[in-house]
């Protein structure tokens, strides 16, 4: 077999980066349907578990589908219903914490007057505009928002993916040239997929619910917001459970008092010790075996390509990617490299 001249070397080089660029800019170009396409197939992942769950005792699939759906709407519809009241009531406080947050500076600058800080409240006021502080509330909703309008296409996506999954290894069996390769790749890649998205769900679920209770029990305003959006948050890895504790102890620290602010601040550090460093690791493993500098790039890159959902399903779009390349003679190198560390046995390739 004749190697490639170093030249030709380079210029297959310089092909390949052109088409990864030219396909990267198709994915961000076709991100609002790919979003919907995305989310679909998260929640068909995340509800197929409850219809199998259903099939077993003995209720038919169409039957399963159904109740599994209709629990669904009704539980985002309530959850929207009330997110949609918490967050008027807190568009309305923005002034407010304007005024606050200036208070406070003001008062660190008397405090601290060797920070030379020399803000006047009229500055302060400008620079703390309430459309800017409204848009940095809701910038990770927005997407999510504008994905969820198109709701009937959404769960329609949803039931149709539902009703496919069992015909989809045999469609793959016939479909594919080297079927048991690629079926085997197939099967580890949804296995550890929907793995993955069941359980960081059931953790994320029992992140809200934690952070919900404590801060009610903390006398914080718009609890339910903040447990929501360390649900959400609890999907980004590394760095979302820091920014969902950011809001809730501003506000605590404007509205409640210094004391206060310390124990959000402790009650974020707390569920995150028990549960990301603690439950998360024994129930989930190391199946998507991912380095960590892999993870937090692909938060990255997901989230320019496909915005704050790209961000939150990174981690698994990413294993997926890993898994197809250990399948191919040409990316199971490449596949080692985004591994977490030493491989026990060199992959064929």
């Amino acid at each position: 077999m004749t190697h490639p001249q170093p030249d030709q070397a380079g210029l297959h080089i310089l092909v390949k980066l052109a088409a990864l660029v030219i396909i990267l800019a198709g994915i961000h170009a076709a991100a609002d349907i790919i979003v919907q396409l995305l989310l679909a197939l998260f929640f068909a992942i995340v509800l197929n578990p409850l219809v199998t769950w259903f099939i077993r005792r003995g209720v038919k699939r169409p039957v399963a589908i159904t109740i599994v759906v209709m629990v669904m709407l009704v539980f985002l519809t309530a959850l929207i219903a009330l997110l949609a009241a918490s967050m008027n009531d807190f568009l309305t406080l923005l002034p407010k914490y304007n005024r606050e947050l200036t208070r406070k500076f003001i008062a660190l600058q008397d405090t601290l007057p060797f920070l030379n800080l020399h803000m006047s409240p009229e500055r302060m006021l400008r620079q703390i505009d309430s459309d800017r502080m409204m848009t940095l509330a809701t910038s990770l909703m927005t997407q999510l928002s504008n994905a969820m309008a198109s709701i009937v296409l959404l769960v329609m996506t949803v039931v149709f993916m539902l009703f496919e999954v069992r015909h989809l290894p045999f469609k793959m069996r016939f479909a594919l040239h080297n079927p048991q390769i690629h079926i085997a790749g197939l099967h580890r890649a949804l296995k550890g997929v929907s793995h993955y998205l069941a359980l960081k769900t059931l953790l994320s679920v029992w992140t809200g619910l934690i952070v919900w209770v404590g801060l009610v029990l903390l006398n914080v305003q718009f609890a339910l917001m903040w447990g929501v959006l360390a649900f959400l948050l609890n999907y980004v890895p590394n760095i979302g459970s820091v920014l969902s504790a950011i809001p809730p102890m501003i506000q605590a620290l404007l509205f409640n008092g210094a004391y206060e602010c310390l124990m959000v601040g402790g009650l974020f550090l707390v569920v995150h010790m028990v549960i990301g460093n603690i439950l998360e690791p024994r129930m989930m493993g190391h199946r998507l075996g991912m380095s960590t500098l892999v993870v937090f790039l692909s938060l990255l890159i997901w989230g320019w390509l496909l915005g704050p959902v790209g961000m939150l399903l990174s981690v698994p779009l990413t294993s997926v990617c890993k898994i197809w390349m250990e399948t191919t003679l040409g990316g199971s190198k490449l596949a080692i490299l985004l591994g977490p560390g030493r491989p026990k046995k060199r992959l064929p390739g």
